[in-house]
């Protein structure tokens, strides 16, 4: 899996007009799903993340995790996350999960940050052309991949 990682004071994602998730204080999570993610391998990330400590304590040091802060989570699948670029001028994005492997992993994420304690946890529309709007927090951007411990 690779996540890109926004702390976010809100955030929103809408297909055709109509919101679909919303949240206030948290994250937003870019996810973009490889071809051996597993349901296993996303139970492991939403447990990275929810004690990743991203958030500021009384003296202004990151020392505050989202379960800490109470801080809600707003899931965006992205596939575009695993483009390569290497060759050409058109990014390539044979890396990327097939949506029939991807889909369920995104589900099983979602699922294991609320299993986590994240009490609210939204989610975009898999596979539909989304807006999605954020105020970043910070700001505060962490890529997480296979490189970063994920």
């Amino acid at each position: 899996m690779r996540i890109l990682l926004q702390r976010v004071t809100e955030a929103s994602v809408s297909v055709d007009g109509a919101t679909v998730g919303s949240i206030g204080h948290g994250y937003l999570l870019l996810v973009g799903v490889g071809p051996d993610d597993t349901d296993v391998t996303a139970a492991a990330v939403a447990a990275k993340i929810v004690n990743l400590r991203l958030f500021p304590d009384e003296a202004g040091r990151f020392d505050r995790s989202l379960l800490d802060v109470g801080g809600a989570a707003l899931l965006v699948s992205q596939f575009t996350l695993f483009a390569d670029t290497r060759k050409g001028r058109r990014p390539s994005f044979v890396g990327a999960a097939r949506p029939e492997v991807a889909k369920p992993v995104c589900e099983a994420f979602a699922e294991a940050l609320r299993e986590a304690g994240v009490s609210c946890v939204e989610t975009g529309r898999f596979g539909a052309d989304m807006r999605v709007s954020l105020v970043n927090d910070g700001p505060v951007t962490v890529w997480l991949d296979e490189g970063s411990g994920v």
